[in-house]
C-alpha cells in the first residue's frame, strides 16, 4: 500500500466532545472521520477533494470521555474524479490500553480541478486495489 493511500489520525475524547451521557457525540464522530477521509483523499489525488457522500456508517461501541480515538482511512476504490474511502475508528483506554473499534464508515469524495468542475484522479496501484 502506498503512503498516500492510508491515512493514521489521533484524536483525544474531551467532555466537549460528548452527550449528556459523556460518550462521544456522532456527530462529531463523523467529523472525525469526514477529516481522515479528506486528507487521505488529498494526498492521493493531490486535488483539491469534497464529501460527495458517506455511507455505511455504523456505530459499534460507545466511545467514552477520556479516550483516544485512533482514525485509519483508506483509499479503496477510484472511478473517473471520486475516490471511495474506508475509515475505521477505534477506541483506546490511554491507561490500560484496552483497544476497540467503535465506528466505521464509508465516504466518497470528489476531486475539483482549479475551477471547482469533477476532475481526474489516479487509478490505484493493482496490488492497493486487490
Amino acid at each position: 500500500m502506498s503512503a498516500s493511500s492510508e491515512v493514521r489520525l489521533l484524536e483525544m475524547v474531551f467532555p466537549h466532545h460528548t452527550n449528556h451521557l459523556g460518550t462521544l457525540f456522532g456527530g462529531q464522530a463523523l467529523a472525525w472521520m469526514d477529516k481522515a477521509a479528506f486528507i487521505v483523499a488529498s494526498r492521493h489525488a493531490r486535488r483539491t477533494v469534497v464529501t460527495a457522500r458517506s455511507e455505511e456508517v455504523s456505530f459499534r461501541v460507545p466511545v467514552r470521555s477520556g479516550q483516544l480515538v485512533e482514525l485509519v482511512a483508506h483509499v479503496v476504490g477510484t472511478g473517473r474524479s471520486s475516490m471511495q474511502v474506508e475509515v475505521e475508528m477505534t477506541a483506546e483506554d490511554p491507561l490500560s490500553g484496552d483497544r476497540r473499534v467503535c465506528t466505521t464508515g464509508r465516504f466518497v469524495m470528489i476531486a475539483l480541478d482549479s475551477n471547482g468542475s469533477p476532475t481526474a484522479v489516479p487509478a490505484l496501484p493493482q496490488a492497493a486495489a486487490d
